[in-house]
Protein backbone atom coordinates (compact mmCIF):
# COMPACT_ATOMS: atom_id res chain seq x y z
CA UNK A 1 0.00 0.00 0.00
CA UNK A 2 1.26 3.44 -0.59
CA UNK A 3 1.33 6.14 1.97
CA UNK A 4 0.97 8.68 -0.94
CA UNK A 5 -2.32 7.38 -2.26
CA UNK A 6 -5.81 8.72 -1.10
CA UNK A 7 -8.94 7.43 -1.90
CA UNK A 8 -11.80 9.56 -1.69
CA UNK A 9 -15.40 8.65 -1.91
CA UNK A 10 -17.85 11.15 -2.96
CA UNK A 11 -16.90 13.66 -5.82
CA UNK A 12 -19.88 16.38 -4.26
CA UNK A 13 -19.00 19.62 -2.61
CA UNK A 14 -16.82 17.70 0.41
CA UNK A 15 -15.25 15.30 -1.70
CA UNK A 16 -14.06 17.71 -4.32
CA UNK A 17 -12.54 20.31 -1.32
CA UNK A 18 -10.84 17.57 0.21
CA UNK A 19 -9.58 15.88 -3.30
CA UNK A 20 -8.14 19.26 -3.64
CA UNK A 21 -6.29 19.97 -0.36
CA UNK A 22 -4.83 16.42 -0.65
CA UNK A 23 -3.21 16.92 -4.89
CA UNK A 24 -2.26 20.18 -3.82
CA UNK A 25 0.11 18.99 -0.24
CA UNK A 26 1.39 15.97 -2.78
CA UNK A 27 -0.88 13.24 -2.47
CA UNK A 28 -2.21 11.06 -5.07
CA UNK A 29 -5.95 11.11 -4.65
CA UNK A 30 -8.13 8.34 -6.38
CA UNK A 31 -12.14 9.76 -6.07
CA UNK A 32 -14.76 8.10 -6.85
CA UNK A 33 -17.86 8.55 -7.55
CA UNK A 34 -20.78 6.33 -8.81
CA UNK A 35 -21.63 8.96 -11.83
CA UNK A 36 -19.32 9.94 -14.11
CA UNK A 37 -20.80 13.33 -14.69
CA UNK A 38 -19.93 14.03 -11.21
CA UNK A 39 -16.36 13.31 -11.65
CA UNK A 40 -16.10 15.72 -14.51
CA UNK A 41 -17.91 17.98 -12.57
CA UNK A 42 -15.69 17.70 -9.20
CA UNK A 43 -12.19 17.67 -11.93
CA UNK A 44 -13.51 21.01 -13.31
CA UNK A 45 -14.71 22.53 -9.75
CA UNK A 46 -10.62 21.07 -8.37
CA UNK A 47 -9.16 22.87 -11.70
CA UNK A 48 -10.80 26.26 -11.02
CA UNK A 49 -9.99 26.55 -7.28
CA UNK A 50 -6.41 25.34 -7.82
CA UNK A 51 -6.64 27.84 -10.62
CA UNK A 52 -7.68 30.81 -8.07
CA UNK A 53 -4.39 30.11 -6.19
CA UNK A 54 -2.31 30.56 -9.41
CA UNK A 55 -4.48 33.94 -9.74
CA UNK A 56 -3.27 34.87 -6.32
CA UNK A 57 -0.07 33.92 -6.83
CA UNK A 58 -0.21 31.02 -3.90
CA UNK A 59 0.77 28.37 -6.40
CA UNK A 60 2.91 28.39 -9.17
CA UNK A 61 1.38 27.17 -12.95
CA UNK A 62 3.46 24.11 -12.69
CA UNK A 63 2.74 23.23 -9.79
CA UNK A 64 -1.14 23.28 -10.12
CA UNK A 65 -0.29 20.84 -13.36
CA UNK A 66 1.68 18.67 -11.13
CA UNK A 67 -1.41 18.57 -8.33
CA UNK A 68 -3.62 17.95 -11.38
CA UNK A 69 -1.80 14.80 -12.67
CA UNK A 70 -1.62 13.49 -9.29
CA UNK A 71 -5.61 13.48 -9.54
CA UNK A 72 -7.53 9.98 -11.15
CA UNK A 73 -10.87 9.33 -11.05
CA UNK A 74 -12.97 6.08 -11.28
CA UNK A 75 -16.62 4.88 -10.98
CA UNK A 76 -15.13 1.57 -9.86
CA UNK A 77 -14.89 1.02 -5.94
CA UNK A 78 -11.88 -1.59 -6.48
CA UNK A 79 -9.90 1.55 -7.69
CA UNK A 80 -9.13 2.66 -4.05
CA UNK A 81 -7.81 -0.70 -3.28
CA UNK A 82 -4.16 0.17 -3.07
CA UNK A 83 -5.00 3.42 -0.95
CA UNK A 84 -3.49 3.22 2.72
CA UNK A 85 -6.27 5.71 3.58
CA UNK A 86 -9.76 6.07 1.87
CA UNK A 87 -11.83 9.39 3.59
CA UNK A 88 -15.62 8.79 2.46
CA UNK A 89 -17.62 11.70 1.88
CA UNK A 90 -20.90 10.37 0.53
CA UNK A 91 -24.29 11.82 1.63
CA UNK A 92 -25.16 12.03 5.06
CA UNK A 93 -27.33 8.55 4.61
CA UNK A 94 -26.80 5.96 7.37
CA UNK A 95 -27.77 3.06 5.17
CA UNK A 96 -25.09 4.14 2.33
CA UNK A 97 -22.31 4.71 4.71
CA UNK A 98 -22.85 1.79 6.20
CA UNK A 99 -22.80 0.06 2.83
CA UNK A 100 -20.05 1.76 1.74
CA UNK A 101 -17.76 1.23 5.10
CA UNK A 102 -18.54 -2.83 4.80
CA UNK A 103 -17.78 -2.59 1.21
CA UNK A 104 -14.44 -0.64 2.03
CA UNK A 105 -13.45 -3.21 4.47
CA UNK A 106 -13.79 -5.78 2.59
CA UNK A 107 -11.85 -4.25 -0.09
CA UNK A 108 -9.03 -3.41 1.50
CA UNK A 109 -8.70 -5.00 4.76
CA UNK A 110 -5.57 -2.80 5.83
CA UNK A 111 -6.55 0.89 5.07
CA UNK A 112 -7.43 3.29 7.66
CA UNK A 113 -11.47 4.37 6.91
CA UNK A 114 -12.12 8.04 7.94
CA UNK A 115 -15.33 8.95 7.82
CA UNK A 116 -16.32 12.87 7.13
CA UNK A 117 -19.37 12.86 8.73
CA UNK A 118 -21.00 15.86 10.21
CA UNK A 119 -23.01 14.11 13.08
CA UNK A 120 -23.32 10.25 12.72
CA UNK A 121 -21.97 7.79 15.02
CA UNK A 122 -18.29 6.44 13.98
CA UNK A 123 -18.96 3.72 16.20
CA UNK A 124 -21.82 2.31 14.49
CA UNK A 125 -20.11 2.99 10.98
CA UNK A 126 -17.12 0.99 12.88
CA UNK A 127 -19.35 -1.88 14.13
CA UNK A 128 -20.09 -2.97 10.36
CA UNK A 129 -16.25 -3.67 9.21
CA UNK A 130 -13.71 -6.45 9.53
CA UNK A 131 -11.29 -4.37 11.18
CA UNK A 132 -13.10 -1.37 13.38
CA UNK A 133 -9.64 -0.58 15.00
CA UNK A 134 -9.24 1.13 11.79
CA UNK A 135 -12.06 3.20 11.48
CA UNK A 136 -12.18 7.07 12.64
CA UNK A 137 -13.99 10.22 11.86
CA UNK A 138 -12.31 13.07 9.96
CA UNK A 139 -14.37 16.17 9.91
CA UNK A 140 -13.75 18.66 7.14
CA UNK A 141 -15.25 21.73 6.64
CA UNK A 142 -16.35 24.33 4.05
CA UNK A 143 -15.36 25.08 1.87
CA UNK A 144 -12.14 22.73 2.62
CA UNK A 145 -9.36 24.66 0.76
CA UNK A 146 -10.35 27.34 3.04
CA UNK A 147 -11.17 26.46 6.65
CA UNK A 148 -8.32 25.00 9.00
CA UNK A 149 -10.37 22.53 11.35
CA UNK A 150 -10.67 18.82 11.38
CA UNK A 151 -12.38 17.18 13.93
CA UNK A 152 -10.80 13.39 14.60
CA UNK A 153 -13.24 11.52 16.26
CA UNK A 154 -12.65 8.33 18.02
CA UNK A 155 -14.62 5.33 17.88
CA UNK A 156 -15.11 3.34 20.86
CA UNK A 157 -13.19 0.47 18.27
CA UNK A 158 -10.76 3.18 17.27
CA UNK A 159 -7.00 2.15 18.04
CA UNK A 160 -4.39 4.83 19.02
CA UNK A 161 -2.44 4.42 16.05
CA UNK A 162 -5.67 4.85 13.58
CA UNK A 163 -6.09 8.70 15.78
CA UNK A 164 -2.02 9.12 15.19
CA UNK A 165 -1.73 8.52 11.37
CA UNK A 166 -5.20 10.66 10.83
CA UNK A 167 -3.85 13.42 13.21
CA UNK A 168 -0.40 13.35 10.67
CA UNK A 169 -2.14 13.43 7.99
CA UNK A 170 -4.16 16.55 8.86
CA UNK A 171 -1.26 18.51 10.10
CA UNK A 172 0.30 17.76 6.80
CA UNK A 173 -2.53 19.59 4.90
CA UNK A 174 -2.28 22.39 7.35
CA UNK A 175 -4.89 21.69 8.83
CA UNK A 176 -5.22 21.24 12.58
CA UNK A 177 -6.78 18.42 14.25
CA UNK A 178 -8.75 18.38 17.02
CA UNK A 179 -9.60 15.14 19.30
CA UNK A 180 -13.55 14.78 19.63
CA UNK A 181 -15.60 12.04 21.51
CA UNK A 182 -18.40 9.76 19.52
CA UNK A 183 -21.26 12.38 20.48
CA UNK A 184 -24.02 13.18 18.38
CA UNK A 185 -22.67 16.49 16.35
CA UNK A 186 -19.15 15.87 17.87
CA UNK A 187 -18.63 19.98 18.76
CA UNK A 188 -18.91 22.04 16.18
CA UNK A 189 -22.40 20.90 14.92
CA UNK A 190 -23.49 20.62 17.89
CA UNK A 191 -23.13 23.97 19.14
CA UNK A 192 -23.41 25.47 15.24
CA UNK A 193 -26.64 23.92 13.88
CA UNK A 194 -28.84 24.52 16.85
CA UNK A 195 -28.26 28.38 16.83
CA UNK A 196 -29.07 28.12 12.42
CA UNK A 197 -32.63 26.22 13.63
CA UNK A 198 -33.17 29.09 16.19
CA UNK A 199 -32.50 31.29 13.46
CA UNK A 200 -35.11 29.31 11.05
CA UNK A 201 -37.60 29.60 13.93
CA UNK A 202 -36.81 33.45 14.29
CA UNK A 203 -37.89 33.44 10.44
CA UNK A 204 -40.70 31.43 11.14
CA UNK A 205 -42.06 33.63 13.93
CA UNK A 206 -41.77 37.04 12.07
CA UNK A 207 -39.31 38.49 14.16
CA UNK A 208 -37.34 39.79 11.86
CA UNK A 209 -36.34 39.19 7.96
CA UNK A 210 -33.85 36.87 7.30
CA UNK A 211 -31.76 39.26 5.66
CA UNK A 212 -32.08 41.67 9.39
CA UNK A 213 -31.02 38.00 11.02
CA UNK A 214 -28.00 37.54 9.40
CA UNK A 215 -26.77 41.26 9.64
CA UNK A 216 -27.73 41.33 13.00
CA UNK A 217 -25.94 38.56 14.04
CA UNK A 218 -22.80 39.89 11.93
CA UNK A 219 -22.81 43.26 13.96
CA UNK A 220 -23.57 42.43 17.19
CA UNK A 221 -21.57 39.23 17.46
CA UNK A 222 -19.01 39.48 14.78
CA UNK A 223 -19.75 36.71 12.91
CA UNK A 224 -18.39 36.70 9.31
CA UNK A 225 -21.40 34.91 7.91
CA UNK A 226 -25.27 35.28 9.50
CA UNK A 227 -26.99 31.99 10.75
CA UNK A 228 -29.10 31.89 7.67
CA UNK A 229 -26.51 32.45 4.99
CA UNK A 230 -24.10 29.63 6.68
CA UNK A 231 -27.46 27.52 6.44
CA UNK A 232 -27.54 28.41 2.72
CA UNK A 233 -23.71 27.50 2.10
CA UNK A 234 -23.65 24.09 4.08
CA UNK A 235 -27.37 22.75 3.05
CA UNK A 236 -30.83 22.82 4.46
CA UNK A 237 -31.03 19.35 3.66
CA UNK A 238 -27.15 18.87 5.82
CA UNK A 239 -28.56 20.97 8.58
CA UNK A 240 -32.23 19.23 8.77
CA UNK A 241 -30.01 15.66 8.73
CA UNK A 242 -27.72 17.32 12.43
CA UNK A 243 -31.19 18.47 14.17
CA UNK A 244 -32.51 14.91 13.08
CA UNK A 245 -29.67 13.06 14.76
CA UNK A 246 -29.60 15.43 17.60
CA UNK A 247 -33.00 14.94 18.54
CA UNK A 248 -32.54 11.21 18.40
CA UNK A 249 -29.02 11.17 20.11
CA UNK A 250 -30.52 13.06 22.90
CA UNK A 251 -33.86 12.81 23.23
CA UNK A 252 -33.99 16.47 24.32
CA UNK A 253 -37.06 18.54 22.45
CA UNK A 254 -34.31 21.67 22.58
CA UNK A 255 -33.16 20.06 19.29
CA UNK A 256 -36.86 19.60 17.88
CA UNK A 257 -36.32 20.65 13.56
CA UNK A 258 -37.70 24.39 13.21
CA UNK A 259 -41.07 23.38 10.78
CA UNK A 260 -39.91 25.75 7.99
CA UNK A 261 -36.89 23.95 7.71
CA UNK A 262 -38.25 21.22 7.35
CA UNK A 263 -41.05 22.24 4.46
CA UNK A 264 -37.55 24.56 2.65
CA UNK A 265 -36.28 20.59 2.26
CA UNK A 266 -39.18 19.60 1.01
CA UNK A 267 -39.61 21.99 -1.23
CA UNK A 268 -36.46 21.56 -2.88
CA UNK A 269 -35.10 24.58 -1.58
CA UNK A 270 -31.66 23.26 -0.34
CA UNK A 271 -29.75 26.72 -0.32
CA UNK A 272 -26.83 27.50 -2.36
CA UNK A 273 -26.69 24.23 -4.37
CA UNK A 274 -30.13 24.53 -5.65
CA UNK A 275 -30.24 28.39 -5.85
CA UNK A 276 -32.67 29.20 -3.14
CA UNK A 277 -32.68 28.71 0.17
CA UNK A 278 -33.48 31.42 2.88
CA UNK A 279 -31.71 33.71 0.29
CA UNK A 280 -32.06 33.16 -3.29
CA UNK A 281 -28.82 33.13 -5.60
CA UNK A 282 -27.96 33.28 -9.30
Amino acid sequence: MSEQAIGVVGAGTMGQGIAQVLVQNGFDVQLYDVADEQLERARGSIDKGLGKLVAKEKLSQADKDAAMARLATSTALDALRDCEVIIEAAPEQPALKEKLFRDLSRLSHDAILASNTSSLSLTRLAAVCEKPERVVGMHFFNPVPVLKLVEVIRAEQTSDATVARIEALTESLGKTAVAIADSPGFAVNRLLVPMINEAAFLLQEGVASAEDIDEAMKLGAAHPLGPLALADLIGLDVCLSIMEVLQEGFGDPKYRPCPLLRRMVAAGYLGRKSGRGFHVYE
